[in-house]
């Protein structure tokens, strides 16, 4: 068959921002204005355009921060102890002109923002909140104009735990507006305009445990294009996360981001992903990758891959980019979690480019050259080295050595797809589920057709019950075999029992 081998993210390409002016450069990023999306849900966070106004006056016993006095946050959080309360008085506040100059907090130091009270790092200073204080406050706050390296961030630069940023604005700087720690919460906040990240989860030092994103607006990022820059880097989108063991992201607008909305990359496991509006993104609105259990129910999803899908349609591309990319991620019991599996179910997914795919690269596994995941391994064989010859072409390494696709159910969603909506005739209609033909290493085990029919027949994917409106056809196997309803439902494949199509509207 000599199907290519598809690159382990989808690629990121020039966004529909450019009409917005929401374009950056890889330094410091100007201030551009993001035209929101049309028709948005009156229970959306709008939390950009309609932020909660902080405390007037000075809470009881809070430390006042003057604007007029430059440094003066950093210095009077060098100055007073942990567990102080500090009180942001309106202005825009500067640090020192160095560009390592930040402010450190202590121990459950808080932060609090008065009206029209603003950070600015004036293009200078790379970090405005770093450090290891553990159980940080930042409130009613707007950070902006700070120009964090790339794969670095601006609030809690250093992944400190505990931290909670509400009803705070951080936009317009470089890199990611947010870095995470474990416990961290981000509530009712907007993420807007960042060069590379809304917010990028990543710790570094082992897994990022219980992060909640709640009720927040997150939009625009990615200004710095970064996708273009360092083509396949998998490096940008609304909010990127890296090995975080236990997420709850409910209530979120994501929308407008140059490139993917919500990207889970690399042994992540144990999300549950609810109650979102995620449109209108030039990529994916989630991609969940090399990763593990996830429930995502309840979410709207429309608009989104329209600049991606289409740009490799027109190239002749056949590979079913979709609007909900699950890669080398699955349900696995033998990892705890809330779910053993991966359930995708009473979403709505309205006039996207395509639908839910369902990949496996066979040439991906723990140590393989084609394993772009910066050698790490699966979560049941953390030592690399054990996935060689010969126990690798054994049980339980055959197995295990492998992301793997598996326990996928998806039911009880809705699938509309209007074709003049859109804009496209061919190539924004799929759902599939497919791998490529094993041709690497020379040692695989995996070579040939044994991961395209895993994954077609034998890892216990399954579509049930949804509701299709509009000329969907399906994709299986591989790229080549694409199928009309009846042949999908019908043997072998046997999908979508209980399902209906509708072909009338759209198409």
């Amino acid at each position: 068959m000599g199907i290519k081998w598809r690159n382990w993210a989808l690629p990121m390409v020039a966004s529909a921002l450019l009409a917005t002016g929401c374009v950056g450069t890889q330094g410091a990023q100007e201030e551009p204005t993001v035209a929101p999306s049309t028709a948005v849900a009156g229970s959306v966070a709008r939390v950009c355009a309609e932020p909660a106004r902080g405390p007037a006056k000075a809470p009881a016993g809070a430390v006042t921060v003057d604007p007029a006095v430059v440094g003066d946050l950093s210095a009077k959080t060098r100055e007073n102890p942990p567990d102080t309360t500090f009180w942001l008085r309106p202005g825009k506040h500067r640090l020192e002109p160095d560009r390592h100059a930040q402010v450190i907090p202590k121990k459950g130091n808080r932060y609090l923002g008065a009206p029209g009270a603003t950070l600015d790092g004036r293009k200078t200073n790379q970090y405005a909140f770093g450090g290891e204080g553990r159980d940080v406050t930042i409130r009613h706050l707007t950070v902006q104009g700070f120009v964090a390296p790339h794969d670095e961030g601006v609030v809690n630069h250093d992944s400190a735990d505990g931290w909670v940023i509400e009803h705070a604005t951080i936009q317009y700087n470089s890199g990611a507006g947010l870095m995470a720690g474990a416990g961290q919460r981000v509530r009712a906040s907007c993420l807007r305009g960042n060069g590379q990240y809304g917010m990028n989860a990543y710790k570094g030092t082992g897994p990022l445990r219980d992060l909640v994103i709640e009720g927040n607006e997150i939009v625009g990022n990615n200004t710095g294009d970064w996708e273009r820059k360092r083509k396949g880097c998998g490096c940008t989108g609304g909010v990127k996360f890296w090995a975080v063991d236990g997420a709850d992201i409910r209530g979120n607008w994501v929308h407008d981001n140059r490139g993917t909305g919500l990207w889970a990359d690399t042994n992540n496991n144990d999300f549950r992903i609810e109650n979102n509006v995620l449109e209108a993104n030039d990529g994916a609105a989630l991609i969940y990758e090399t990763s593990y259990n996830a429930v995502i129910r309840k979410n709207t999803i429309r608009r989104n891959n329209w600049v991606e899908g289409r740009k490799y349609a027109e190239r002749g591309d056949n590979f079913p980019f979709a609007t909900v990319y699950l890669s080398e991620s699955g349900g696995e019991p033998r990892i705890k979690a809330r779910t053993d599996k991966i359930e995708v179910y009473r979403n709505v997914l309205e006039n996207n480019w395509s639908g839910i795919t369902l990949w496996e690269n066979a040439d991906r596994f723990c140590n393989s050259p084609a394993n772009t995941s910066s050698g790490d391994c699966t979560l049941l064989v953390p030592d690399t080295d054990r996935c060689e010859r010969p126990g690798i072409a054994t049980a339980p390494l055959y197995a295990d050595c492998r992301w793997k696709t598996q326990r996928v159910d998806i039911h009880a969603n809705r699938f509309v797809l209007d074709k003049s909506v859109v804009k496209c005739t061919v190539k924004c209609d799929r759902m599939a589920v497919l791998a490529n033909y094993g041709t690497y290493p020379k040692w695989s085990p995996y070579k040939g057709e044994r991961v395209a029919e895993a994954i077609t027949r034998k890892q216990h994917n399954r579509w049930h019950d949804n509701v299709y409106v509009g000329a969907w056809k399906f994709v299986v196997h591989d790229p080549s075999r694409v199928l009309d309803f009846g042949r999908w439902q019908g043997t072998p494949y046997q999908q979508d029992t209980g399902s209906t199509l509708d072909t009338r509207a759209g198409g």
